[in-house]
């Protein structure tokens, strides 16, 4: 690898500022320069050709995090699931990740992981998900047979109650409707 730039090896603060000013895309290398040299002064301005060669490098980064973010939107899509929606956005985002941490490392490291390696992750990720959506599914099933159970109960026993007390039907309905919840007959 090359020598750090001199924006790169300038104050943190200008960097970040350049870093936005690239991100948006709006300026001109001179007006980029302008700006730093009346925000942080003409001693930490870098060079036209400075600036060019980062403002390069910087753009070039971003065409490859974009293109990892497609892909990984493809990778999800194959996976079956909709990269709009919730999980799948979190799907999106973690092979977003995984990919650029694969590509920054292959460029210093032969041994980092391959994109297939990558993608077999994704697919691992989604099985997680999966299961995860699985077990809430079963959790909500079993909290409605168990709610359902107990209505069942507390409507028997308003019944047998009803019976030796001698309440009319109208007062067995309030106390179905107002007490348990349930609309209409026993166990609705």
């Amino acid at each position: 690898m090359g020598r750090k730039s001199t924006i790169e090896r300038g104050p943190a603060e200008v960097r970040a500022a350049i870093d936005k000013l690239i991100r948006k895309g709006q300026l001109t290398l001179d007006e980029i320069r302008k700006y730093i040299a009346e925000q942080h002064g003409a001693e930490v301005t870098p060079s036209r050709s400075s600036l060019h060669r980062y403002t390069a490098q910087q753009e070039a980064m971003l065409d490859k995090m974009r293109a990892i973010d497609q892909a990984a939107r493809v990778v999800v899509e194959e996976l079956g699931e909709s990269p709009d929606d919730r999980a799948g956005a979190l799907l999106v985002q973690s092979i977003t990740t995984l990919a650029t941490d694969a590509a920054m490392r292959a460029q210093v490291d032969e041994n980092a992981p391959s994109i297939e390696e990558v993608r077999k992750l994704a697919r691992a990720a989604k099985d997680v998900m999966g299961a995860r959506k699985a077990s809430l599914q079963e959790r909500i099933q079993i909290e409605r047979l168990a709610r359902d159970k107990l209505l069942q109960e507390q409507s028997d026993k308003l019944e047998h109650m009803a019976s030796e007390q001698g309440l009319d039907s109208d007062q067995v309905a309030f106390w179905r409707r107002e007490f348990l919840g349930m609309r209409g007959g026993p166990a609705s």
